[in-house]
């Protein structure tokens, strides 16, 4: 029997979704979406409590608001590793105060939104490999991996959505891809 007249098709229960560049079944599109949602509200909840100081990582007394500094603590803490006095230099400035802040902000809105996915991603990965560094070697924070730890999770995790368009599932990511601004610069995706 020849092979050649037999049509390859998707099964019926393998429901699919079209996105540019890739073909999702809509269950993992969806988890993808509840995947970006969760990861949106990790960095929303970090700039929250840092901005007005929650109670738990950042008291009351230290929010940004009521004149704390978000960066201080956690740079001027770095111990060890090449970065070091670098890390030290840049703590509690008021742009490292600014660009941890808006961006803290501006990835969690747009992981939320899943607008501009691209554009979290690199920022996101750029954040969590300075804060990797802050905390390198990981045998001096009392890391159980030398390697991998959550700050590689989640920039690999941003890194995902954005490849996968997940924006697209349950976020503003379709509409805004076909604004006619984003069509003209699609880096914006």
């Amino acid at each position: 029997m020849s092979t050649s007249h037999i049509h390859h098709t998707p099964a019926n229960h393998l429901e699919r979704v079209e996105a540019p560049g890739s073909m999702l079944t809509r269950t993992a599109a969806k988890a993808l979406a509840v995947v970006r949602y969760a990861t949106g509200f990790v960095f929303l909840w970090a700039f929250a409590d840092k901005l007005l100081g929650l109670g738990y990582s950042t008291p009351s007394a230290k929010a940004w608001i009521n004149g704390g500094n978000p960066t201080k603590g956690f740079l001027s803490s770095v111990d060890a590793g090449p970065l070091q006095s670098a890390f030290h230099a840049m703590a509690g400035t008021w742009w490292a105060n600014g660009l941890f802040m808006f961006g803290l902000l501006g990835i969690g809105l747009a992981l939320v939104s899943g607008v501009a996915m691209r554009i979290a991603a690199v920022s996101g990965t750029l954040m969590m490999a300075m804060m990797w560094l802050a905390e390198f070697p990981p045998s001096a924070t009392g890391s159980t991996n030398p390697v991998t730890d959550y700050h590689v999770i989640y920039a690999l995790v941003m890194i995902a959505l954005a490849a996968a368009y997940a924006g697209h599932t349950w976020g503003l990511g379709r509409r805004w891809a076909k604004l006619p601004f984003v069509q003209r610069n699609r880096w914006l995706i």
